[in-house]
């Protein structure tokens, strides 16, 4: 419980940080701004396409009666649509994340600059930590993705698949996110996704606390774009404690302590 109270401690104090630093604040709003446009075109158009696309899909109901015909497309339409909202869901934070690369990296180094101590760098050039971004991004995605799959099959199940399986499927979620916001400053230290995920797997709470409160707020796509400058704050002053200068063998607390290897060049 200390864990997971810590955890949103560490959110409640980014969000802190960036109103106290306006400017910031106003930065790391841009590349939410822009991906929240891109995400609401696409659903506009998945909105307007998407029973035309399940016709195209679904020629042999041609023939069928009216009224079975039009459930059947329907219901089809709707999942076309719920999948896309859901993908839009799992998807927006590593969008914006790649989309603002920069903005982030730099708000998360004056986070760093402003606490004190070592400001790490990554030395990599900025194509390169976009592709690292990017590729890690794609990898966490296929894990959720997995995740999502087996969580929607136990969601059948009868008082388990409607009460501890929605519960389960936001723990899940806000590990993830916990993951690819802390990403920011573990990827300036050179830490690679594995040792990202071992990492925060032993300190499971704790990213269960600065994740979970995220992924119910981020289900309100306007209180996402204002919660990202702040959540990218948070997640580096939590890897400020995570990960001390000596390196993730000295992180107290942490149960299983990774190796850290530096990204390849």
């Amino acid at each position: 419980m200390r864990d997971l109270m810590e955890g949103v401690r560490y959110q409640l104090a980014g969000q802190r940080w960036v109103f106290q630093h306006g400017r910031r604040l106003g930065l790391g709003l841009l590349p939410a701004l822009v991906s929240l446009a891109l995400y609401l075109a696409a659903l506009i158009g998945l909105g307007y396409g998407a029973d035309d696309f399940v016709a195209w899909t679904t020629p042999f109901a041609d023939d069928w009666a009216g009224a079975w015909l039009g459930v059947f497309r329907g219901f089809l339409t709707a999942l076309v649509f719920g999948l896309g909202l859901f993908l839009a869901v799992i998807t927006f934070t590593s969008v914006t994340l790649l989309v603002g690369q920069p903005f982030y990296e730099a708000l998360s180094e004056e986070v760093d600059r402003a606490e004190g101590g070592e400001v790490p760098e990554s030395g990599l050039p900025l194509w390169r930590e976009l592709w690292i971004s990017a590729r890690d991004s794609l990898r966490v995605l296929v894990r959720v993705l997995l995740y999502g799959i087996l969580l929607f099959g136990l969601g059948f199940l009868p008082v388990i698949g409607q009460t501890v399986i929605p519960v389960v499927g936001f723990c899940v979620s806000g590990f993830f996110l916990a993951e690819e916001l802390s990403a920011v400053a573990l990827q300036r230290r050179r830490v690679e996704l594995r040792e990202r995920l071992a990492l925060l797997r032993g300190r499971r709470m704790l990213a269960l606390g600065f994740g979970v409160p995220l992924v119910v707020a981020f289900l309100v796509p306007l209180v996402a774009v204002f919660l990202m400058p702040g959540a990218v704050a948070g997640a580096t002053l939590m890897v400020r404690d995570l990960l001390p200068p000596g390196g993730a063998e000295e992180a107290e607390g942490v149960s299983q302590r990774p190796q850290v290897q530096p990204i390849e060049n």
